[in-house]
This record gives C-alpha cells, structure tokens and sequence, in this order.
C-alpha cells in the first residue's frame, strides 16, 4: 500500500474514540442509567442488610461513658474498648453456653449433610416403586408449620428419655425435608450418562455416589451445611422448651439472660449480638466459595 493510499482522504471525517460499552454477563448493552440504578439498589440493600450489623458492633466497641443514643448518631466509638465482652463473660456463662451451641449446630450440620446427600440421591438416580410418593412427602413435610409438631416432638423425646439433653436438641432437626430436595435436585442435573459409563466400569452404587455423584455436588452440599448451622444455631424456641438446665443452655437462650437482667445496658446486648453473630460470618467466610457454585452444579466440564 503506497503513501498516498494510507493518508486520510480529503474531507473524510475524523475518526470519533467510541464511548466504552457496559454489558451484563450474556453481552448485552446495559445503558448509563440502569447501571446507575443498580448500583443505587445494591447500595440501598446494603444498608438495610449490613446497617443494623455495623452499628450493632459499633454500640458493643463504645464506653460507658460515650453517649449510644445521640442525633445525629456516631457509627465509629471515640475510644474502642472490649471491656463489654469482659462484661458479657463475666454476666453469663456466654463461652460455655457457645459451646453447647456449637455442639448442637455441628452436630446438625454432620446429620444433614450426610442423611440430605443419601436421600437426595436415593429419590434422584434410584429407580424404584413409590420413588415419586417419598419425593412428594417431603414436600408436604415442608408444609406443615413447625409449631404444628412440636407438642409431638416434645412427647416423642420424653418418652425416648432424651429430654434435657442436646441430644433431644438435635434429633427433631437432624435431616430437614428442604435439604433433602436441594439435594435431589442437585442430582438430577447431573447427566445419567457419566454414571452408566461408571456403571459398565463395574463401579456398585456406592462408588457411584461417593466418588461421581458427590464430589459433583459441593456447591449443594455447601448450601445444606450453611442452612443447617444457621438453623441449629439460631433456633431459640424447641431448645427452650427441652432444656431445663442451665448448664446445658445454648447460646440463644443464655443471651435471653442477658436481655432480661441488663435491659437497659444496650452495650452488653450488642456485645453478645456479635457473640452470636460472628460464628456464622465465619462459616459463610469458609464456604462461600462452594456456596457461590451451587448455581451451576452439574454441568459437564472438558
């Protein structure tokens, strides 16, 4: 190409920069506004979500001395102090009653890992009769109001002698009827290709399950883990109604203590709020990456 060939021609125009171009993640054009919008929703949601959080720790961190209640309200403490912790612990047995909490969600956390995962892939990949029957019951099961059963469940775990125990505790809640669908829905999007395959291979059913089917799933099984401590870990009422001895308190029910006595100490409530609150932080911290990939389970990778 000669010289005169890559000059610009004569009253051509000017090539114009073109403006960048905002696309979601299917490719399409997401114009300034929207994307203005969004952001002012997520911030919006952020706040009402992370707020009462924030300031729930800020009101634990403050001093005896700092005024909680002033207009316009100061989110950072003048002088952090961890003084309310020492308050909390010294009030109410908090640490023991965190360990018996944790006891409890841990235990329910093995039970509906492992008993989801086994009747999620009994009514996905098993054929036999009644299959579609056991899948419809555990959608019923999740109809039924918990306050509805727990007059029977307090009666079963009298006459099993499990009362006062955090084994009665545990046992009602041990495999919840929406972890097993989650489950059995996590198994169902995986092809029936890669275990007929595994199948002529000679692998049995539980090499199917345990080394195909559920390594596959994580991302559930991350999800059943997460719902399953918060469940066990949150719950306040069935705990109230089998535990009569303060030893064996969960954590819930002690900081019900500590709202009683200490009413009007605001700073000893957020300080136990975040007692409360920090070890889910933590377990959502550790999954998140799982959690986040249940979206796409399944999927044939290579």
């Amino acid at each position: 190409m000669s010289v005169a060939e890559k000059a610009p021609r004569a009253g051509a125009r000017p090539v114009r920069a073109r403006a960048p171009r905002f696309t979601d993640e299917h490719g399409r054009r997401i114009r300034g506004w929207e994307l203005i919008l969004r952001y002012v929703l997520l911030v919006v949601v952020l706040a009402l979500t992370v707020g009462p959080f924030v300031w729930q720790l800020s009101t634990s961190l403050k001093g005896p001395t700092e005024d909680i209640f002033s207009s316009p309200p100061r989110f950072l403490p003048s002088h952090p102090t961890l003084h309310n912790y020492e308050r909390v612990s010294e009030t109410i047995p908090v640490w023991d009653y965190a360990l018996n909490s944790l006891k409890v969600a841990t235990a329910n956390v093995v039970t509906n890992c492992v008993g989801s995962a086994l009747a999620g892939y009994a009514l996905a990949r098993l054929r036999y009769r009644g299959r579609r029957v056991a899948a419809l019951v555990f959608v019923l099961a999740m109809l039924v109001p918990a306050e509805g059963i727990i007059i029977a469940q307090f009666t079963t775990m009298r006459e099993l002698g499990l009362n006062n125990t955090l084994v009665g505790v545990v046992l009602p809640g041990s495999i919840a009827a929406m972890n097993v669908l989650l489950m059995r829905n996590a198994f169902l999007n995986l092809p029936y290709e890669i275990e007929e395959a595994a199948y002529v291979d000679g692998a049995n059913v539980w090499q199917r399950f345990l080394r195909i089917a559920l390594p596959a799933v994580k991302g559930t099984l991350a999800v059943v883990a997460i719902f399953a401590f918060m469940g066990a870990w949150d719950d306040f009422l069935w705990p109230l109604i089998v535990l009569s001895d303060p030893s064996k308190f969960t954590l819930t029910i002690g900081l019900n203590y500590l709202h009683g006595t200490f009413a009007n100490d605001e700073r000893l409530v957020a300080a136990g709020t975040i007692i409360a609150v920090a070890p889910l932080i933590a377990l959502f911290a550790c999954l998140q990456r799982y959690f986040f990939r249940g979206v796409g389970e399944g999927a044939v990778k290579g």
